[in-house]
């Protein structure tokens, strides 16, 4: 999750094979130009890789587009909430904080696998990275070791915040990995994506860490075999 280093942490889905055997569409990327999909688009691809989605309030219109661009669009960036709890997680994803005003993602992913749509437009979640992150993501090819912060996140990313403690300690239930492996895919298949094209924070912006508690290779190994 993005935060300014006097911020808080934050504390306050359906069958695997979902989704399986369709095409992938034909990527974007060439171009670099991907639009991001309309909010009923992204509703309706989430729920048919097979994820369980909760709508959350007026989330089609709550994003920050009043203050910087959205799109165009590269990849996914998964993160985790350093909270516990799960409806104080999504409240405080949805709304922010003071410093931060939310959304502070697309979705929410608590233990359960269920995906809580809290925002859609420019969140508040990848904040300044590497421009030789973003290239590479681009390109999908390996991505370099992040070290700068140069470049707007949030204007490039959907991104998904995962409710979990970040201590390495807690677990994550095969149901959330399930549900972040669904919505990672069903982006990169609308988009013509491979697994490449998700991240996670910690590889975007140096110094964090996030998500904590299994690999970003490892999670991109099971994206790639869901797109087959």
């Amino acid at each position: 999750m993005r935060t300014r280093s006097r911020s808080p942490p934050l504390s306050v889905q359906a069958p695997v094979g979902a989704g399986r055997g369709r095409r992938r569409a034909r990527s974007t990327k060439e171009g670099a130009m991907a639009s991001p999909m309309s909010a009923g688009r992204f509703l309706a691809v989430l729920r048919a890789e097979g994820a369980t989605v909760v709508e959350v309030g007026d989330w089609e219109h709550h994003n920050r587009n009043h203050v910087g661009a959205w799109g165009p669009v590269h990849g996914v960036m998964i993160h985790h909430t350093v909270t516990k709890g799960s409806a104080a997680t999504v409240e405080l994803c949805r709304k922010g904080y003071t410093d931060l005003p939310g959304p502070l993602c697309h979705g929410v992913i608590t233990k359960d696998g269920t995906v809580h749509l809290v925002g859609y437009g420019r969140a508040n979640h990848a904040g300044l990275g590497d421009d030789d992150v973003l290239r590479a993501v681009i390109a999908e090819k390996a991505l370099p070791v992040d070290n700068e912060a140069n470049t707007d996140g949030n204007r490039h990313f959907y991104g998904f915040e995962c409710e979990n403690l970040g201590d390495g300690e807690d677990p994550w239930p095969a149901a959330q990995l399930t549900a972040i492996e669904q919505v990672s895919a069903a982006v990169c298949r609308y988009h013509g994506w491979t697994e490449r094209s998700v991240i996670g924070h910690l590889e975007w912006q140096p110094g964090k860490v996030d998500p904590r508690g299994f690999t970003m290779a490892w999670l991109r190994g099971r994206i790639r075999e869901r797109l087959k």
